[in-house]
């Protein structure tokens, strides 16, 4: 049976290690960016260009979305819905609000295409190892349409219901690790407060039962090893907006994650919006050095 033709609307960081990812793995892959993908560009990636998102959806039979936020995958699909998109599964990897794809439901229904939600729980690296989680919402059919490209992005499938659930279980882990990196720079405050010398207390949290692999993945950063951005304060800060206003939404009471924005905006004020997220646990351990 022959693979699915795949295109990719968005080739920034993780779209491009997507495309990246699935060239190297065989299929066929075009891709678009909103500013113009150059040939050179999509040669280094080993894909084809498409010049704009019809041309995109002609030449794919699985479109796959990884833009930056909400207002961008509402363009996309809004877009997407005047091309001819009869037979397409269009799969958003994006981080947004669970009511955004169910938005476009019944639109890309009347011209013949089906949506799923499959956000993306990891960074670039991840995506290049095949080693990324996958939250998917959607139908069953297809869900299973779409599994053998998850597969080969993702060590860790999790079909978690219907359409925009996908973007909640996103939401849910996300909140996960904000509280982490909080309470990871709290605790590195009390402790050089309390006297501990700053590598005896590195050496005991790396040590520790708390010591989680995305912790464990960030430590040459908190260390200052590193200047490599794996996912950026800019970028925490605006999934936090997500989860945020999903839980204002929902009447959920958030203080750890309203802490947890505050550490970053602070970071975000101090010049370090575009540096690894990692950043916030590394100013408050050079803090107590």
């Amino acid at each position: 049976m022959s693979r699915e033709r795949i295109g990719i609307a968005g080739l920034g960081r993780m779209g491009g290690a997507m495309a990246t990812r699935l060239a190297g793995e065989g299929f066929s892959v075009t891709g678009w960016t909103r500013s113009g993908l150059s040939p050179e560009r999509a040669e280094g990636l080993g894909i084809a260009a498409a010049s704009d998102l019809s041309s995109l959806s002609a030449a794919s039979d699985i479109v796959i979305l990884a833009l930056l936020d909400d207002a961008a995958v509402h363009a996309v699909l809004d877009e997407l819905a005047g091309a001819s998109t009869a037979g397409k599964l269009i799969v958003d990897t994006s981080t947004v609000n669970p009511q955004t794809l169910p938005a476009h439901e019944a639109a890309m229904e009347a011209k013949g295409a089906a949506l799923l939600d499959a956000p993306i729980s990891g960074g670039p690296e991840m995506l290049l190892a095949g080693t990324v989680g996958l939250y998917i919402g959607g139908a069953e059919r297809d869900f299973r349409r779409f599994l053998p490209v998850a597969e080969t992005l993702s060590n860790r499938i999790h079909h978690v219901g219907s359409l925009g659930d996908g973007a909640s279980a996103k939401l849910v882990n996300n909140m996960m690790l904000m509280g982490l990196w909080q309470v990871m720079k709290e605790a590195i405050e009390l402790g050089g407060k309390a006297g501990l010398a700053r590598d005896k207390m590195m050496e005991i949290l790396a040590g520790s039962p708390a010591a989680s692999p995305a912790m464990k993945s960030r430590l040459p950063v908190i260390l200052g090893e590193t200047d490599a951005v794996g996912f950026p304060v800019s970028g925490v800060l605006k999934d936090m907006g997500v989860v945020l206003d999903l839980a204002d939404r929902l009447g959920v009471v958030t203080p750890a994650i309203e802490a947890a924005r505050a550490s970053f905006r602070q970071a975000a004020a101090m010049g370090y919006a575009e540096a690894d997220l990692g950043t916030v646990v590394r100013l408050a351990l050079e803090g107590n050095g």
